[in-house]
């Protein structure tokens, strides 16, 4: 079985020795997407549901990169600095994958690697029969 890696260019991914996202037959995986855009810069500064906003589309670029779209999510981890806004938060996630439903859990750090981050998540899909579920 062809094991993918992809990266986003993150300057993390090579100190830390990640993959953004990998894809192993039909199984994806997605892991720390946070509020940053393109050209490195933190987004929605202490606005939680714009972060996560952000970091949702992060996950749909790299999910992208593996032949996946949102729609062949099963699975979201939600990691947040302030567990007190996990409305803002859910709302977000909820205008997303209000119709996919994956399984999810959201949890309180004591941090992210930039102190102006407020949201990380990972996602988890299966891409069945080879085909992206869009």
């Amino acid at each position: 079985m062809e094991i993918q890696r992809h990266g986003s260019g993150a300057p993390w991914e090579a100190t830390v020795g990640y993959s953004r996202v990998i894809r192993a037959g039909a199984h994806v995986w997605v892991a720390g997407c946070t509020a940053i855009s393109e050209d490195g810069i933190v987004v929605g500064r202490g606005d939680a549901y714009e972060q996560t906003r952000a970091a949702l589309a992060n996950v749909e670029r790299a999910l992208g990169q593996a032949g996946a779209t949102l729609a062949d999510v099963v699975r979201t981890r939600i990691s947040v600095t302030d567990i007190s806004r996990w409305e803002e938060i859910g709302r977000a996630h909820g205008e997303v994958f209000a119709e996919i439903r994956p399984v999810t859990a959201m949890v309180e750090v004591s941090g992210l690697i930039d102190p102006l981050m407020l949201v990380e998540i990972e996602a988890d899909a299966f891409v069945a029969d080879g085909t992206s579920g869009a």
